[in-house]
């Protein structure tokens, strides 16, 4: 029940803050596909809902196991991490992952912000200044937490974990990379960049950044005028060339227009980084004429701007993270 209202409540504040930026009204978020049910032994195929505390604070997740799942064998896991004024429940429906999961076999994780009010959810992705309350908060903390919690109670794959999320979400991978790469084997970022300030990452990591060219909300470019000064991130040029940089890629890349299957009003440009260090490679797929949005489901607020159908992040996604396992 609890985590139904929080879910009906997000989604609705989801559309305010949209609707106040913008001056739209959008329809409501998607509901999410089941409840979960909270459970203390070992994992049985099914989406759950699990807690661990941070600083005696409870922070929750939620975990979906695919139905193939063995427990005897050890899984991959895909972290999932919402976008700001939204949450795991939403975000299950939103990326349809768990179908994907179902599919290929992976385990998927679908962590919760931090609210102030129990209802808008963000994560503190970097860049945020010091007397700003959400940039004392340690998501970085928080997922390793997950991760061992998670450890208790299914079979996970250790050199298969990666990370993906949208927007806020997204910059808390590109966080993630830089500062928890000991167990994050790889990251896909979809509509958000790096936002910390002065990044140190441990070793090479492989990247997958998807992006729309005409996404207002995390604008290519980077923040623009008609953002507050509080809101810091890099565009996707400067974020792309800083992991090409430190995974020591290839400065050109390979280019490739994909086919142009669907009449949405865009189209789907991959370029390629390789011959970076360990195997890494940083791969961009540019969604010319996309906004922000997750390519290949249906995003139901026109505001956020074309979501493209000729490519499937959750295929793209999980490509790349099947030649990525950690070195």
């Amino acid at each position: 029940m609890r985590r139904a209202v929080a879910l009906s409540l997000a989604s609705v504040v989801y559309a305010m803050l949209l609707s106040t930026t913008h001056g739209q009204a959008p329809a409501p978020m998607p509901a999410a596909e089941t409840e979960p049910k909270k459970v203390a032994e070992p994992l049985k195929p099914g989406l759950h809902e699990r807690t661990v505390k941070l600083n005696e604070h409870e922070r929750s997740y939620l975990v979906y196991v695919p139905k193939s799942y063995d427990a005897q064998r050890p899984t991959p896991v895909v972290l999932c991490y919402h976008g700001a004024a939204t949450n795991g429940a939403i975000t299950v429906a939103l990326t349809g992952l768990n179908k994907k999961a179902d599919e290929a076999g992976f385990i998927v994780v679908y962590p919760d912000g931090t609210s102030r009010n129990g209802v808008v959810f963000t994560w503190n992705s970097g860049g945020m200044p010091s007397q700003v309350e959400e940039s004392k908060r340690d998501d970085v903390k928080f997922t390793a937490l997950v991760l061992d919690d998670l450890a208790v109670v299914a079979a996970v794959d250790k050199r298969r974990v990666f990370a993906t999320g949208l927007s806020n979400g997204a910059m808390m991978c590109h966080r993630l990379g830089v500062e928890l790469s000991d167990r994050i084997a790889a990251i896909a970022p979809v509509a958000g960049t790096l936002s910390l300030e002065k990044p140190k990452p441990q070793r090479p990591m492989p990247v997958l950044q998807i992006h729309g060219t005409t996404d207002t909300l995390v604008p290519w470019e980077g923040p623009n005028s008609r953002m507050p000064a509080i809101v810091r991130f890099r565009g996707v040029d400067d974020t792309l060339q800083f992991w090409i940089q430190h995974d020591a890629c290839h400065a050109t890349p390979r280019e490739e227009q994909l086919p142009n299957t669907s009449d949405d009003g865009t189209t789907v440009t991959r370029l390629t980084y390789a011959g970076g260090k360990q195997g890494s490679e940083v791969v961009l797929i540019k969604i010319n004429g996309g906004g922000h949005t997750w390519p290949g489901r249906d995003m139901k607020l026109a505001i956020l701007g074309k979501t493209s159908k000729d490519v499937s992040a959750n295929d793209l996604i999980w490509e790349f993270f099947q030649r990525h396992p950690m070195p």
